[in-house]
């Protein structure tokens, strides 16, 4: 199965188990989270449930991104990814992946923007063997020239059905017109000749720099101690290396000139994605930005570009906005995806009411509307074990403290009229929009 196609199936046993056990949590009870530190000083957070026999494990390397990868090993952090279960210890893979299945258990790697992402669930009866498994993986991945080969032919094939699809194109174009000298303006999954260069000193190169202990952040949720989490910890992280040496990534503010980049592709339909700047997930004005952009574009029907695009002149099926922070930089963006006759007046109506809201603002009723309905979905968020140890990283990578789950729901009732139109003054630049189009648009062309 390709990896970088889709989810793998690794057993009856581990979809029935781990897939209907975990969605029992119950979300409407209160969420206590515990700081664990191990006997080794590992630390990790813990919301300890013994209602269902099943364990999630959520942890991240703080650097170890794709924007990470050197010039011309594009594509690195995602073959380490795809490769660290292929073969670890004395295990190569086909044994690996079958004593993982016997497990019933379930481990991922995955590189984002910014992170090296980690996941581990298993049946609170197998944690023993699963937890050994996991801490071969990390400790002695084996880079086995076979599963490289195959990983590489993966990702070769991955990248040439990316070159066709829209979606893809754009997004790829997009970011190189905003970040045109930044690594996130380069592609995370590399190029094909960038992937062909790479090497096994490349991937344990990549190893030294990137899992290292003083990166390291984790999440558990599920049927254990504090005391047995803290001894697994060691087991699975006290080995790795203390600290690395990653490489520094610069601060950018995005380029937002409101350029218009068309794309031509024999298409029936045009992709169109569209940004300017955004704002980081530490800015104070995080929450009121929030709310904002639930009422501009990221609440569905409920938002007015929806509102605005499909329902009353049914110019898309769907159109959207959202906020896009990351480590070094922070994008407000949005897509929309309509007929080539029908682009030009979509990013008219998109633009109009950009412009609007950051001149208006928004009403009492939207804002009220808005806040109801974020405050009384975020429990529905908490439903498996393996989404409460997604959101304990999440708080955890991004410094909101351990009350954070309490406080939430007081940050976004604090917002008010007056908060939105300040912030949509200051964020919202219909003139600064990048826009790229992928397909053939009627009375739409590239800007210099």
């Amino acid at each position: 199965m390709n990896k970088f196609f889709g989810e793998s199936f690794q057993g009856f046993a581990l979809v029935v188990a781990l897939g209907f056990l975990c969605v029992l949590v119950n979300p409407a009870r209160a969420i206590d989270i515990q700081e664990v530190r191990s006997p080794g000083g590992i630390k990790a957070w813990l919301v300890q449930d013994k209602s269902v026999p099943v364990l999630s494990l959520s942890f991240a390397f703080k650097t170890g991104g794709t924007a990470y990868d050197p010039k011309g090993r594009e594509g690195l952090a995602r073959m380490v990814a795809g490769l660290l279960d292929e073969g670890a210890g004395d295990l190569k893979s086909q044994d690996f992946q079958a004593q993982l299945q016997d497990t019933a258990a379930r481990i991922r790697f995955s590189a984002t923007t910014d992170k090296f992402r980690g996941s581990f669930r298993t049946l609170t009866a197998n944690k023993e063997e699963a937890f050994r498994l996991l801490t071969l993986a990390l400790n002695k991945p084996r880079f086995d020239a076979k599963p490289i080969e195959r990983i590489r032919g993966q990702i070769i094939a991955n990248l040439r059905r990316s070159a066709q699809d829209p979606d893809m194109i754009g997004s790829r174009a997009w970011y190189k017109a905003v970040f045109p000298t930044h690594p996130y303006g380069r592609p995370g999954d590399g190029t094909i000749g960038s992937v062909k260069n790479l090497a096994v000193d490349d991937l344990r190169g990549f190893m030294r720099r990137h899992l290292v202990r003083n990166s390291l952040f984790v999440a558990a949720a599920g049927d254990i101690s504090p005391a047995e989490l803290g001894k697994h910890l060691d087991q699975v992280f006290s080995r790795l290396p203390r600290s690395g040496v990653p490489g520094k990534i610069s601060d950018m503010t995005p380029v937002s000139e409101g350029k218009i980049i068309v794309i031509d592709r024999k298409i029936p339909q045009s992709t169109v994605l569209f940004g300017h700047s955004g704002i980081k997930r530490d800015d104070p004005d995080w929450y009121i930005a929030s709310v904002m952009n639930r009422i501009l574009g990221g609440g569905g029907f409920s938002s007015r570009l929806m509102e605005e695009v499909r329902e009353k002149r049914g110019l898309a099926y769907g159109v959207y906005s959202y906020l896009n922070p990351y480590d070094h930089s922070a994008l407000y963006m949005g897509g929309v995806a309509t007929a080539n006759s029908r682009v030009a007046d979509s990013l008219k109506v998109i633009r109009t009411e950009w412009k609007k809201m950051a001149e208006k603002g928004v009403t009492e009723k939207e804002l009220v509307a808005a806040k109801t309905y974020i405050n009384g979905s975020f429990p529905l968020r908490l439903n498996s074990t393996r989404r409460i140890a997604g959101l304990l990283l999440a708080v955890q990578i991004n410094h909101l403290g351990i009350d954070y789950l309490k406080n939430r729901p007081k940050f976004i009732n604090a917002v008010t009229v007056a908060d939105i139109k300040r912030v949509a003054q200051k964020l919202l630049r219909s003139s600064a929009l990048t826009v790229v189009v992928v397909g053939q648009p009627k009375g739409i062309k590239s800007t210099p």
